[in-house]
């Protein structure tokens, strides 16, 4: 019963507020129902494009990840040199997605610190477009195709300025940032190396063309993680439909263990539509949290394996890596060769190293002969599912 009047004053509570303000809500619900008018928006991209500059580059600096100390700025050379970037280096471009705050947040540093800690000579540039990500939901949905775009003139500026080989560019997009980092791929003049989109943004992109939207044209390699493709609240934050040459869906790409529904809901409830941000938070960002996690734990990374559907998988029959069913969840993500995206599923537990398993060692004397390990899938019904394998 109580769940029951939990729901219904969450249901008074959101219909009251969306009556008084423009808001997330209007703007999902909106953009959700506004694909029949996909030509008519295509005719003012260009337009938008013209308007000046909208995104900034900070080359972050691995002692001060939090801090914007150094600019890049196109058609400047002279402030590559300033701010120390190494043209030998892998270089990631990270793209933030829209933010009610027009802050960046509390993840940012943490990605970049993990980016410095895998790879320690890399140039880690932060892309802030923030002055556009604040604007209402649906707003800042129509301008990523306009900082995509000034993204990939980066890009080509970078490329012929530093000779930088493009396979070693990596863009990282979360959210509204995983479309913009698409955009920027297709409309660069050469194609990147690897795109990972991180719980790509849903309303507005869910089933439109590929063109404009994150899709495996725009690089090389592109790999995406869904953490909240079927949200509780009836609204489907990130994208459903697999979009990547690799598309990996924790846990179903669904409710993730450790966001608390019931506390969700209790704050929407009590503070109205406005808490809708801290409470899809937690579902939403688990893909940077699973991606950062597999930054730091390279000796023990998570496993997703290749599966017709979420239901095949709890049922325990697709645990298996032989013929490239199986891949590495986050930045050991391989890129995989099928005609179309092949589509992966993993277990996690509620916080960090996310992977749960043992290792088992086997010994014959003093000589270790083999290394075993034992991952236990906790699926639905609380079965435990056990699947052992050799580490080769």
């Amino acid at each position: 019963m109580r769940a029951w009047q939990l729901w219904f004053l969450c249901f008074v509570v959101l219909n009251a507020d969306a009556q008084k303000v423009t808001s997330l809500e209007e703007d999902l619900t909106d953009s959700a129902f506004g694909n029949s008018l996909d030509p008519v928006k295509d005719l003012f991209d260009d337009k938008d494009d013209r308007r000046g500059s909208v995104a900034k580059f900070s080359l972050r600096n691995p002692s001060h990840p939090d801090d914007d100390l150094c600019y890049i700025i196109p058609g400047q050379p002279e402030t590559l040199a300033a701010c120390a970037f190494n043209r030998t280096s892998k270089t990631f471009l990270v793209i933030h997605g829209w933010t009610l705050s027009g802050m960046f947040e509390s993840w940012m540093p943490k990605l970049v610190s993990a980016l410095y800690e895998r790879e320690r000579t890399a140039n880690v540039i932060v892309v802030d477009w923030l002055s556009l990500a604040q604007n209402h939901y649906a707003i800042a949905a129509q301008k990523t195709k306009a900082v995509g775009r000034e993204i990939a003139r980066f890009i080509d500026w970078m490329e012929e300025t530093t000779n930088m080989p493009l396979d070693q560019l990596h863009l990282i997009g979360y959210s509204l940032g995983a479309h913009v980092a698409g955009f920027a791929g297709s409309h660069a003049s050469n194609k990147v190396g690897r795109i990972t989109g991180l719980d790509p943004a849903g309303p507005d992109f869910e089933g439109e063309h590929a063109h404009r939207r994150l899709s495996p044209d725009d690089a090389h390699f592109v790999d995406v993680l869904h953490t909240f493709s079927r949200g509780s609240l009836g609204l489907s934050i990130g994208m459903q439909q697999p979009i990547g040459h690799v598309d990996i869906y924790p846990n179903g790409g669904s409710f993730q263990p450790g966001c608390n529904l019931r506390g969700a809901l209790e704050k929407i409830a009590n503070f109205g539509i406005f808490a809708i941000n801290d409470a899809v938070r937690c579902e939403h960002e688990r893909s940077v949290h699973l991606f950062i996690d597999s930054l730091l734990n390279e000796r023990e990374p998570a496993k997703a394996y290749r599966c017709g559907s979420n239901d095949m998988f709890d049922r325990g029959v697709c645990l298996s890596c032989r013929r490239g069913r199986c891949n590495t969840v986050g930045y050991g993500t391989s890129k995989v060769r099928r005609p179309r995206s092949a589509q992966m599923y993993t277990k996690t537990r509620a916080s960090m190293p996310f992977r749960g398993q043992q290792t088992i060692t086997c010994e014959a004397g003093q000589q270790k002969r083999c290394e075993w390990y034992l991952n236990a899938f906790l699926l639905p019904g609380l079965n435990v599912l056990i699947a052992l394998q050799k580490q080769i």
